[in-house]
């Protein structure tokens, strides 16, 4: 186990996003990172490939990432990126872990929305991450809501809870209900990134609104709803 370092350096970035060019989208993921200059960089969810029923599944060995794991390498970041992933018996919708190391699918999103369910299959557990001795939970949208999945990832010693979502501009209000409850179960500080910008799935806009919440459930700093933008804070242990 690592030691637990008394400080994390975090940060939620929302950038541009053209659904289906991970190429281009791998660029602007890792201009977000060199400009954060955080220990971990979370990103929306399917920010990768973008938010649609038929985005292509990213290979962990996906030349298209390099610009992505170079900025990690350059920065000594952990970017938390989120795409459609291979899965069995469909693909699925997943967290990517890049750093200097490489790519690795970290999480599976278990609660799906019911459109996705049609395209895509559900992981089977939530999921830890450990960076620096953080404990690191993770959640994709709708798990953020369900009381088994939060449950499940507080019982596992988390030091901090991370989400990528995806909603449209009216539900921006959800993100600070969400966090608060989630930092109320389990005394952590909670960081989600929001989607900026349209994206497939039938969102011509969403709301962005990417967002840190310390241990307390106060809101340390948002975004507003313009894809570029991010956020950073220091949480301490």
């Amino acid at each position: 186990m690592q030691v637990k370092r008394p400080t994390l350096r975090v940060a939620a970035a929302q950038p541009v996003t053209i659904t289906g060019d991970v190429r281009a989208n791998a660029l602007t993921h890792s201009e977000a990172v060199r400009a954060c200059a955080a220990r971990v960089v979370v990103f929306p969810e399917m920010s990768l490939t973008g938010y649609s029923m038929d985005a292509p599944s990213v290979d962990v060995d996906d030349a298209a990432l390099r610009p992505l794991v170079e900025a990690c390498r350059d920065t000594g970041s952990v970017a938390l990126a989120g795409a459609a992933v291979r899965h069995r018996p469909r693909p699925a919708i997943g967290v990517l872990a890049v750093s200097a190391a490489g790519t690795e699918i970290v999480y599976r999103k278990v609660h799906l929305g019911a459109s996705e369910t049609e395209v895509y299959a559900p992981g089977r557990s939530a999921a830890v991450v450990e960076i620096d001795g953080w404990r690191i939970g993770l959640g994709i949208c709708k798990d953020t809501r369900v009381d088994h999945h939060l449950t499940a990832s507080i019982a596992a010693g988390i030091d901090l809870y991370v989400a990528g979502l995806v909603h449209a501009p009216q539900d921006i209000a959800e993100f600070d209900v969400r966090a608060r409850r989630i930092a109320a179960l389990g005394a952590i500080p909670v960081v989600f990134a929001g989607f900026a910008g349209p994206t497939g799935g039938g969102y011509a806009s969403t709301c962005g609104g990417s967002a840190i919440w310390d241990a307390a459930g106060h809101c340390l700093m948002q975004a507003n709803d313009q894809p570029g933008e991010r956020v950073v804070a220091d949480l301490s242990a």
